[in-house]
């Protein structure tokens, strides 16, 4: 009996021992093999470099003020000023970034900023061999190029849909950081449609894999093998990688091929508006339950939702029937609509919903915004706390307003609470346009305590709404 409790014991540690094998072996089996995508996948992706003549810049003399001569510093003053000396010689600069072919027949993709103003573009596949590329097509707002090659029979990438992503899938990139070639670097996909300040007409693929100079323009691989994005941007304090890199969707990267091959150029939609985030006490004051949509803070005259007869203070909720729940989402859908086309858009006007409807234009090539300022004279809301004036003629001229006010000065209150600054011009409070300082003050009267009031105020290059709320009188 003693004889047999030792050897079940002994069983049993094996067993044990057996299981925790079995697990960890299993553990290790779940992490992803990327060998063999990189095997695949490493004659498609390019080196690319890049050169521009540069002229070096003289340095005029001043007036009446001539060069010296017949000194040991001749040399010198030539050099800085231009006389001949070496100063005038042209010089370069070169750059390095990655791509990836597209077709067999010589077509690679890779991203604008890698190739901006360049001379001369050399592109090197992993067997080293070189060839001259000319640009077919660049796009700055997206960040995307299509190069050509004279070759064929090249290895080519495959492509896949941005569209069936996840968070949390894992992807690889290939790219040249810092010039070293082919370098592979592994991580997740973090979040999707990432809108960031300088590109608000691409919804980013944000991951984590290691991206530095050199790895734009690389292409972003999913488990299959497939391409599903550009490496394009990272955020950095240090201007290394920091654990945030940004990838262009190759959803969105396709769009722009098929423009560059058909028309050389890429046009997108363009609806006409100034738009911000709608927040938990704005969402009150319109009449949502909860915070979601594109709050419009102006509407550009003569754009193609001034004539569709959109308002400030309008939420749009759905475009084209897609939601909208950050006002991010809206410029990249407007953008990817066909120009010439009549769209529904859902909005939230007054606490009520209604459907506009809209024909998407072409985006102007210069997307800018007046800028606004005033010269106020005095007038006070003490439950307010500020000082507003009316605006001169030739002030609502010159910025475009047909009324409003300007905000003179700010005391600690309610409409410093608010947000809003010396400066602001305020266009409308509660919903009703303001003419001029007089009715300003007169509404802002009849105001209701405790409660959220929308203010729409001009302040630099755009619009913006604040929420306004006023304390019980005690």
């Amino acid at each position: 009996m003693k004889q047999f409790k030792v050897w079940t014991g002994t069983g049993l540690s094996i067993i044990l021992v057996y299981l925790l094998l079995s697990a960890n072996a299993n553990a290790r089996g779940s992490l992803p093999e990327f060998t063999e995508l990189v095997a695949e996948n490493s004659a498609a992706v390019v080196n690319i470099s890049t050169t521009k003549n540069n002229e070096r810049k003289k340095v005029d003399l001043p007036p009446n003020m001539k060069m010296p001569e017949g000194t040991p510093f001749d040399e010198l003053f030539k050099h800085f000023f231009g006389q001949g000396g070496p100063g005038e010689q042209p010089y370069e600069t070169h750059s390095l970034g990655s791509g990836f072919v597209l077709s067999s027949d010589g077509y690679i993709l890779t991203n604008h900023h890698v190739i901006k103003d360049a001379d001369e573009i050399i592109v090197r596949f992993n067997d080293r061999s070189e060839m001259e590329a000319t640009v077919l097509g660049s796009d700055e707002r997206s960040d995307i190029a299509l190069l050509k090659v004279d070759a064929s029979g090249l290895k080519v990438v495959k492509l896949g849909r941005s569209e069936d992503l996840k968070v949390g899938e894992w992807v690889l990139a290939i790219g040249s950081p810092f010039g070293f070639d082919y370098s592979a670097t592994a991580g997740i996909i973090s979040a999707l449609g990432r809108s960031l300040p300088s590109d608000s007409y691409v919804p980013f693929i944000q991951t984590d894999v290691a991206i530095n100079p050199g790895n734009s323009g690389g292409p972003l691989f999913n488990l299959d093998g497939e391409v599903i994005g550009i490496n394009s941007q990272i955020y950095s304090r240090t201007g290394g990688f920091m654990g945030v890199s940004f990838a262009i969707p190759m959803d969105v990267v396709m769009e722009v091929v098929a423009q560059i091959k058909s028309q050389g150029y890429v046009s997108r939609g363009w609806l006409g508006v100034v738009i911000q985030d709608v927040t938990r006490e704005l969402a009150e004051s319109f009449g949502l339950k909860k915070p979601h949509g594109a709050l419009i803070s102006r509407v550009l005259p003569q754009s193609p939702a001034a004539k569709a007869g959109f308002e400030a203070g309008d939420v749009i909720l759905k475009f084209n029937g897609k939601k909208i729940d950050t006002s991010s989402a809206l410029p990249p859908i407007v953008g990817r609509t066909t120009i010439g086309k009549s769209v529904a858009v859902e909005i939230m006007r007054q606490n009520k919903r209604k459907t506009l409807h809209v024909k998407v234009e072409q985006l102007p090539e210069d997307d800018e915004f007046a800028q606004y300022s005033g010269k106020p004279s005095r007038l006070t809301d003490q439950r307010l706390a500020i000082e507003v004036a009316d605006l001169t003629d030739e002030q609502r001229e010159q910025y475009a307003i047909e009324g409003g006010v300007v905000v003179v000065k700010v005391e600690t209150g309610t409409a410093a609470a608010a947000g809003i600054r010396r400066g602001d011009i305020i266009s409308s409070i509660n919903n009703q346009k303001i003419t001029d300082a007089k009715q300003f003050l007169d509404i802002a009267k009849t105001l209701p305590e405790d409660k959220a009031i929308p203010v729409l105020v001009q302040r630099g290059q755009g619009a913006i709404f604040l929420a306004l709320r006023i304390e019980k009188s005690k």
